[in-house]
């Protein structure tokens, strides 16, 4: 595989890293923390200025009409400044609309989300741990949902939901789009290591839930997109993990100790060392899981497993080092470390962790050595998110 981003790609990454530069520093960051706010509104409208929402959506629907690697390296300077931001929510919402939405619910709904009038999210997990397509409990009756879903991402501020729950036949899962400020619906907050990115629990009691794609086919289109989402949120993670091994590098040339650098010291040097591996192979795998998002690669699902494992384990360490390299001041909450140790954390749970995706690779890799029969009777599977 030969791969490397396009002019125009870099040149759409170097807007958007100069953009978050100016606009969202580690105080305003915090600041967003401090005001137990769900997101920072004033750079989400300067997102939404920029076009930077609508990536993926068919200019028809007021988007920019462009690819998947657009989205790539936007995502990546998002992780870089550990921005507030609901912007992973949005774009998985566009996904399911363009890929089971009706022409209704797409001329609606899309244009909204492009420019930053509405925020869509994914209501899947109902209890911590792992979630099955068997183990689904939410259900719609007569257009009707019942249940209730944790922790989901930016629930608090969002305009509608993707849900997943079974139909009258109870023939599989299927897909609803369910307006988050109609009747019958009750949100709380859900605590999470991370409060810069709102997570809500949300109960439904004869909520008004609209059919989205064909019924009980739902849970394939959820493991189809949720593969794409794993791949976007791998260059988030990879920006972070960039990230804070630049604070940490810097930071062991200026601190001193004993009149040298700290970076003259052995163990410094090895933490680095591991840092810079752990990432530069991050890197690789988010690049092949790019390639094959954009190529609609028959490989996508093991590509986009690589890419999860390796890019959160690399920001998790990246970030948990960099706390460490910069001793007790790094544990202070004026110090910028934890801003990038909490969303390691969040990230590493969101989309099921690191078990999920280490089993569905599992899976992939022995059906293509054995044959899909390998695999016959075992359901898809994704992990709630943190709760």
């Amino acid at each position: 595989m030969n791969f490397e981003f396009s002019d125009d790609q870099k040149a759409l990454a170097e807007a958007a890293r100069r953009y978050l530069e100016t606009k969202c520093s580690p105080g305003a960051v915090r600041n967003v923390m401090d005001a137990n706010a769900p997101y920072d509104r004033a750079l989400w409208a300067g997102f939404a200025d920029m076009g930077f929402l609508g990536i993926t959506v068919p200019e028809a629907y007021g988007g920019l009409g462009l690819g998947y690697l657009d989205l790539c390296v936007v995502a990546e300077q998002i992780g870089r400044a550990a921005a507030p931001l609901p912007f992973t929510s949005v774009i998985l919402a566009a996904e399911f609309l363009q890929e089971s939405g009706t022409a209704l619910q797409k001329q609606f709904w899309l244009p909204r989300l492009a420019q930053g009038r509405a925020i869509g999210t994914l209501a899947f997990a109902e209890k911590p741990g792992s979630l099955s397509a068997k183990s689904i409990q939410s259900a719609v009756s007569a257009g009707r949902l019942n249940g209730i879903k944790r922790a989901v991402p930016d629930g608090l501020v969002a305009d509608f939901a993707i849900v997943a729950a079974t139909a009258d036949d109870r023939q599989g899962v299927s897909l609803f789009l369910v307006d988050l400020n109609g009747p019958g619906i009750v949100r709380t907050t859900a605590a999470t290591i991370d409060p810069s990115r709102g997570h809500a629990n949300i109960v439904f009691e004869n909520t008004p839930a609209e059919p989205l794609g064909q019924a009980g086919a739902g849970w394939p289109v959820i493991e189809t997109i949720l593969d794409r989402a794993a791949v976007i949120t791998a260059f988030e993670q990879i920006g972070g993990a960039d990230r804070a091994l630049a604070m940490a590098r810097d930071h062991a040339l200026t601190r001193t100790a004993f009149g040298r650098p700290i970076g003259a010291f052995q163990a410094i040097k090895h933490m680095l060392a591991d840092m810079y591996v752990s990432a530069t192979l991050a890197r690789s795998n988010a690049y092949y899981g790019a390639w094959a998002l954009s190529t609609a690669a028959a490989e996508l699902p093991q590509a986009a497993c690589l890419a999860r494992l390796s890019a959160g384990s690399a920001y998790q360490l990246c970030a948990k080092n960099n706390i460490q390299i910069h001793g007790g001041m790094g544990f202070t909450w004026e110090s910028d470390c934890h801003l990038y140790y909490r969303r390691s954390a969040l990230l590493a749970l969101s989309l099921g962790g690191a078990r999920h995706w280490e089993n569905r690779l599992i899976a992939y890799m022995r059906a293509r050595r054995y044959g899909a029969a390998a695999n016959a009777g075992t359901p898809g599977m994704i992990t709630g998110a943190a709760a």
